[in-house]
Formats: structure tokens, C-alpha cells, sequence
């Protein structure tokens, strides 16, 4: 077996890279075209509380791209997995369309989540407006994964491509022929682009679909059952719902914070910002699945991460410690002087987040292609109770401002995942090079 090489690592991972920073443009875009119409405070707070929610209700599906990429191998494990795709499509539709019935959106949102009304209105208006967007992710994540394990990452990209370009041109017409709330606009954008990804990708995918249904599974003790996917899927499943969950967490507290309004405001353009240069490391997880197997590739998959994180907090400490935050914030983001101001010190406190998330995405490569999926989500747990000790002290005794808090809170739970991790890591990562890769 050839020995993995750093090149075939950047020419398998630059699509997928590729196609997060695509994504990682879509948020920046649509809050500064957002933050530039009528009421951008309440727009922007509804905008962010509505994709929140969005995530959440998408989390069972966030992970099918990696359990595509680990278990298609033939006819058999397609079609097994392909109905539990569709399974769980349609379970969250139904749990999203319970969500917008008013009397539960308003317990959520008003009661709970302490939302003002305006915001909360608006919202609701949002989220049915993102009915499809769960059921497009999971679609196009299951025939995404098809295209990775047949080393046509390109592919995923060029799927990606035809997303922000519908996305964005739906975000156009919208809001130069219509007048609209621009949280109406943002999520229009957004389901228009995810439903075109879902169909491109169904088409790119066809001929490695042809391939994997020629592969027959002739021996009957291989066969995934279900129940097997399940027993994989499900800490998965766990850990996408619980890390997307704490989000209405976050926003509640905020909600009860010092200057809740602009923290609400200005949260969602600096998670924009932060993902950017955390979609290095998110594109990472499926490499590390489909390359782990091959010669020397743990030590080659280890360094390639190694050199994203270091680049990734380099890039932001750029943007947080020099002028060019400034110019972010009020030319591109669109921000007022004054909530731009107020975004500095939260930028920098998020400089090293983007690091732990390429570490963890590594980390994760190894224990989903070990099949050992349970610690990722204990690990999740310990994040979010991390986050959420944090924000309680941080708010309800030391009274901090609302932003700060979350960007300190987000940061310190994932150290803690990082460093859970690490025993079963090694566990896994010694098995493997005992095996000679």
C-alpha cells in the first residue's frame, strides 16, 4: 500500500475546504444585508435565534455525510442507509412543523427564551420559512458522502457553488422587488440555496451511485443491519443535538444579561466571521474518515491539522487585534459604529476557537473510523455543561456583558471536549499504529 502523502491530504481536503468557506460566507453575507435594512437590531436578533433554531431541528443529520462515508460500501449498506436517511427526514419535518404552532413557538421563544415580542414575531416568520432546510442537509449529506468515499470531493464543491449562487440570488430579488423584513429575505435565501444543493448533488452523484449498487454484498455475516446503524448513528445523532442545542441556551441567558439587544445583534455576525476561519478545520472530520486507513496516515493527517490550527488563530488574531476589525464590523458587516465598538473585545476573545475545533474534528476522524462513536458524545456533554456553568456564573453573579460571556463560555467548553477526548483518542490512535498505519 503507497504511503499517504501530504499533497494527496491537500488535493482530497481543498474541495472540501473549499466548500465550508463557501458556506462560511453565506452567514457574513446575509446578516450585512440584513444589518443595511429597516430595524437591524430586532432583524438581526431574529435572524440569529431563527438559524439557531434551524440547527437544532438539523442536527440528526448534521453527521449522515460521515456515516455515508464510513458505512456505503456496496448495494446492500446504500439502501440500508439511504431508508434511514429518508426515516429520519422525515421525523425532524414533523418535529419542525409542531415547532411553528404558535402557541409553542411563543412558550419558546417569549417564556423561555425571553425573547422581546418583536423579535419572537419575527422569528417564527423565519423558521417557516426554513421548514425545508433540515430535510435538504440530510439529503444532500447522504449523496455527499458517496461522492467523498469515490474521491470526488470537487464535486462537493461545484454543489456547493450552485447553493450560494441561488442563495444569493434569491437574496437579490428579494430584497430589490420586494419589501420585506430582512430576516424574511435571509431565510428565503437560505432555504432557495440548501434545496438546489440537495438536488445538484443527487445528480452529480449518480454515476458513483451506479458504482456502489454494482458492488453486491454476497456474505450474509456483512450485512448492516439497522440496528447496527443505529448503534453508530445515535451518539452521533447526540452529539450534533446536543452542541446545536445549547444555542437557545446561549440566547436565553443572553436574553437576561447586560445589553441583551446588542449581544443579540452583534452574536450572529461574529459567529459568521468565526466560521469562516473554523471551516478549515470543520471540512477536516470526513478527510480523516475516508484517508485514516492508509499507509503513515495518522501521522500525516495529524500534522495537516496541527498546520490548520496554527494558520486558522493566526488568521484571526489578524482581524481582532488590528484595524481591520473596524472595517469588518461597519464596511462589510454593515454594523453601526457603536455595535461595531462593541464587537471588538468578543472577536478577540474568539481568536484560539477556531483551533479547537480543527483539533476536534481530527479526533473525532479517528474514533468515527474506528467505529467508536460513544465518547464523541460524552465529550459533547461535558462542552455543553461547560458553557452553560459558564454562562450562569458569568451572568447571573458577575453580571458580563451578554456577548462576552458567550464567546468565553463557547471557548472554554470545547477545551473541555478537547481534553476529554484525548484518553479514548489514544486508545484508538494505538490500536492504529499497532495495525501499521
Amino acid at each position: 500500500m503507497e504511503a499517504l502523502s501530504y499533497k494527496k491530504i491537500f488535493k482530497f481536503w481543498l474541495p472540501l475546504s473549499a466548500t465550508w468557506l463557501m458556506m462560511s460566507v453565506e452567514n457574513p453575507f446575509l446578516t450585512a444585508l440584513i444589518a443595511r435594512l429597516p430595524n437591524p437590531e430586532y432583524n438581526l436578533a431574529a435572524y440569529g435565534v431563527a438559524f439557531a433554531l434551524a440547527l437544532i431541528v438539523e442536527s440528526p443529520v448534521i453527521m449522515m455525510m460521515s456515516a455515508s462515508v464510513a458505512l456505503v460500501k456496496d448495494d446492500y449498506t446504500f439502501y440500508k442507509l439511504r431508508n434511514f436517511v429518508y426515516s429520519v427526514n422525515f421525523l425532524i419535518t414533523l418535529c419542525i412543523l409542531i415547532l411553528i404552532i404558535p402557541p409553542v413557538f411563543y412558550a419558546l421563544t417569549i417564556d423561555f427564551m425571553n425573547l422581546p415580542y418583536k423579535v419572537a414575531e419575527l422569528t417564527h416568520k423565519a423558521v417557516i420559512l426554513l421548514i425545508p432546510w433540515p430535510v435538504s442537509i440530510g439529503y444532500r449529506r447522504f449523496y455527499q458522502g458517496i461522492m467523498i468515499s469515490s474521491n470526488a470531493t470537487r464535486r462537493v464543491a461545484y454543489g456547493t457553488v450552485i447553493r450560494m449562487s441561488s442563495m444569493f440570488s434569491a437574496a437579490v430579488i428579494l430584497n430589490y422587488f420586494f419589501r420585506l423584513d430582512g430576516v424574511v429575505i435571509g431565510a428565503s435565501a437560505l432555504s432557495s440555496g440548501v434545496i438546489m444543493e440537495a438536488i445538484t448533488s443527487r445528480f452529480m452523484a449518480h454515476k458513483f451511485i451506479k458504482n456502489v449498487k454494482q458492488k453486491k454484498n454476497l456474505d450474509e455475516q456483512n450485512n448492516l443491519s439497522y440496528y447496527e446503524i443505529i448503534k453508530f448513528y445515535y451518539p452521533l445523532v447526540l452529539t450534533s443535538t446536543i452542541s446545536l442545542g445549547i444555542h437557545p441556551v446561549v440566547t436565553f441567558f443572553i436574553g437576561q444579561s447586560n445589553r441583551a439587544l446588542e449581544s443579540l445583534a452583534v452574536l450572529p455576525v461574529l459567529n459568521g466571521l468565526i466560521f469562516f476561519f473554523r471551516s478549515f478545520g470543520l471540512s477536516f472530520q470526513e478527510v480523516g474518515i475516508a484517508l485514516m486507513g492508509q499507509q503513515s496516515g495518522y501521522y500525516k493527517l495529524r500534522n495537516f491539522a496541527i498546520g490548520i490550527a496554527v494558520s486558522v488563530v493566526a488568521g484571526v488574531s489578524i482581524f481582532s487585534f488590528t484595524p481591520l476589525s473596524m472595517i469588518w464590523f461597519q464596511k462589510v458587516a454593515g454594523l453601526s459604529l457603536q455595535l461595531a465598538e462593541f464587537s471588538i473585545l468578543p472577536l478577540m476573545l474568539y481568536s484560539i476557537f477556531p483551533a479547537t475545533t480543527a483539533w476536534i474534528n481530527f479526533q473525532r476522524s479517528l474514533l468515527v473510523y474506528s467505529r467508536n462513536t460513544k465518547p464523541i458524545t460524552y465529550a459533547t456533554i461535558i462542552e455543553v455543561l461547560g458553557i452553560t456553568i459558564t454562562l450562569f456564573i458569568a451572568i447571573k453573579f458577575l453580571s458580563v456583558i451578554g456577548v462576552i460571556a458567550a464567546v468565553a463560555a463557547y471557548t472554554l467548553g470545547r477545551l473541555c471536549a478537547n481534553i476529554y477526548l484525548t484518553k479514548s483518542f489514544n486508545v484508538e490512535k494505538k490500536k492504529l499504529l499497532a495495525a501499521g498505519k
